[in-house]
């Protein structure tokens, strides 16, 4: 029989156990939400606190290769290393206290200046601030961009508190080859300049991260590790072949020298496909160290520049003159030194003349402004403006270079009385070296002017390729009209002055040369400086390239014979390069005089 006394106890005691089971249960349904329910979140959460650890997991930058596969640019590794001073520091100390055989601090310290390339007391002092401000510290930066040799002798010295993280880092394996096109990169990362800047899309590499949550030791928890992998970069694929590049840089710099020249460049420029094959210049600048070049050479004055092509555009008013006005290469004028013309233009010839009966052939052999200016006129002023930009000239070469520059040809509407005739001889107008490349190669490709290509291809991670987007091709003037102009053109080369210095034996070649004259920027120009081109194609009786030699304000020899040695090994190598065959027929000579 329970009575009242024995009750009371057995209830209490019922009451506290449903208390405890009440609390415990509180404590499971807590337990479940936080490791099972809501884990993740709770995890997430744990990355944010002082426990968690996060690192930056490194895509390498895309490379950049030329038509053979070679590369111009590509990522290598480099280490940001640092150093742990509170473990630094417990290392000494047991090091004195006999607990340990390593080294002291002191020593250590020397052969890490010597292996960074700092003092020992650079060294030292970055681990003594970093205690001064916190003795707890598990951070000090020792350096940044450390290379892979330098990594290897830090890891050597086996002192637990040298740690570094690796990332890719850009190089430029043949240095200024191609560095003009190619560009570089900021200390930052950043891509600054040509084709690494334009391409960015295909080269950049998306970065990854791994978070995880670490113990007070610094050991990472089992378990707590998530990862995002990183990304690498696109294969970009120039139309460059980089040993012909290689030398005709050397070229370029040893005629640009030789003539005194502020500047000078070459372009290589295949007929049947319109890819540019090498586009050298100098000065230029060398990726791996763009501080050591000049701000105004860090990029491409090939792709930047313009200039008044002068004599070159001869061969477009021919070209127009054929094609619309009926003309042939036998065609005649009477023209003398100086012409006064009915409108009040006068054109004057760079040397001093009689009236002659010029043949069309003539005038471009003996580069007549005032014969050129007579033929011109067998057109109407509208119809060679037209010409001159179906030919391409002030539209760009659309290569996908950064801040790319386009020639001008201004309306027909704004030309003025001499403007009327000046154009047919290269002056009042303005071009790039890639339209002219362009437009010769037009002439003398059966006249099909053929989109210009730099940028060959872009090759993603997953294999996908992607090509850039070219216009057409498309007709400026007949077969006909460009097999008459490739005979013009290759009589230029053989019975110029400079005949003997271009000639190529065993090839037949034609072209033109120019010497345009610059402006003082005040709607004149400077007197007896000049910017001299020689444009010229081979075969002549199958043309495969097209090759432009520019130099600017040249001191030594003014004149585009400035040019023909430049122009003459620069060919000879492109046709040895491609292993174009040996002509085997014979040109005709036509005649200057009517």
């Amino acid at each position: 029989m329970t009575t009242r006394s024995t009750r009371s106890p057995r209830r209490r005691t019922v009451v506290a156990l449903a208390v405890v089971l009440a609390v415990l249960a509180g404590f499971i349904v807590r337990l479940v939400d936080i490791q099972v329910v809501n884990a993740d979140d709770h995890v997430k959460d744990s990355l944010d606190t002082a426990f968690a650890g996060q690192q930056k997991l490194y895509g390498a930058r895309g490379t950049i290769i030329d038509e053979t596969g070679q590369t111009l640019a590509g990522s290598i590794l480099r280490y940001d290393c640092q150093l742990d001073p509170l473990l630094l520091t417990q290392t000494d100390a047991d090091v004195l206290a006999k607990k340990s055989k390593s080294r002291l601090w002191a020593d250590v310290s020397n052969d890490v200046a010597e292996i960074t390339g700092q003092t020992p007391e650079e060294v030292r002092t970055i681990v003594g601030t970093a205690l001064a401000e916190d003795p707890g510290t598990r951070y000090a930066k020792l350096q940044n961009g450390v290379s892979t040799e330098q990594f290897r002798a830090l890891a050597d010295l086996k002192m637990p508190y040298i740690t570094c993280n690796s990332h890719p880092a850009r190089a430029y394996p043949d240095g200024a080859v191609a560095g003009n096109l190619v560009g570089f990169m900021g200390t930052d990362g950043e891509a600054l300049e040509g084709f690494e800047q334009s391409q960015n899309d295909c080269l950049a590499a998306t970065n990854g991260e791994r978070l995880y949550e670490r113990g007070k030791d610094g050991v990472v928890i089992p378990g707590t590790e998530t990862e995002t992998p990183a990304t690498d970069g696109g294969t970009l694929e120039l139309t460059i072949n980089r040993d012909l590049q290689w030398y005709l840089q050397q070229l370029i710099a040893e005629q640009t020298q030789n003539m005194a020249a502020q500047h000078g460049s070459i372009l290589v420029y295949e007929v049947k496909t319109g890819k540019v094959r090498a586009a050298a210049e100098y000065p230029t600048v060398d990726p791996n160290d763009v501080d050591a070049t000049a701000a105004d050479d860090r990029t491409s004055q090939i792709l930047r520049g313009t200039f008044e092509p002068g004599s070159t555009f001869k061969g477009l008013t021919a070209a127009t003159v054929i094609d619309a006005g009926g003309q042939s290469p036998d065609s005649t004028v009477v023209a003398s030194g100086l012409e006064n013309f009915p409108n009040g233009a006068r054109v004057r010839d760079s040397f001093q003349h009689p009236a002659h009966t010029y043949t069309l052939t003539g005038v471009l052999i003996d580069s007549s402004n005032a014969g050129i200016s007579k033929f011109s006129e067998k057109v109407d002023n509208q119809t060679r403006y037209d010409y001159f930009q179906r030919f391409g000239i002030g539209q760009g070469a659309s290569t996908g270079y950064p801040q790319e520059a386009n020639g001008l040809i201004h309306p027909v509407e704004e030309w003025g009385a001499q403007t009327a005739y000046n154009t047919s001889f290269g002056q009042g107008v303005t071009t790039t070296m890639p339209e002219l490349a362009r437009a010769y190669g037009a002439i003398v490709n059966g006249g099909v002017r053929m989109p210009l290509q730099i940028v060959e291809s872009c090759t993603k991670p997953d294999g996908t390729v992607i090509e850039p987007e070219l216009a057409e091709p498309e007709r400026v003037i007949s077969e006909s009209t460009s097999a008459q102009m490739r005979e013009m053109l290759e009589n230029v080369f053989l019975q110029a002055p400079y005949a003997k210095t271009v000639e190529i034996p065993g090839y037949r070649i034609g072209g033109k040369t120019g010497t345009g004259e610059k402006s003082d920027g005040n709607g004149g120009y400077k007197q007896g400086v000049y910017y001299t081109t020689m444009v010229g194609f081979a075969p002549a009786d199958d043309p495969q390239y097209v090759v432009v030699v520019t130099l600017d304000e040249p001191t030594k020899v003014t004149s585009s014979a400035a040019n023909a040695t430049a122009f003459q090994k620069a060919m000879t190598q492109v046709l040895k390069t491609y292993r174009v065959m040996p002509s085997t027929t014979s040109p005709e000579l036509l005649p200057k005089f009517g």
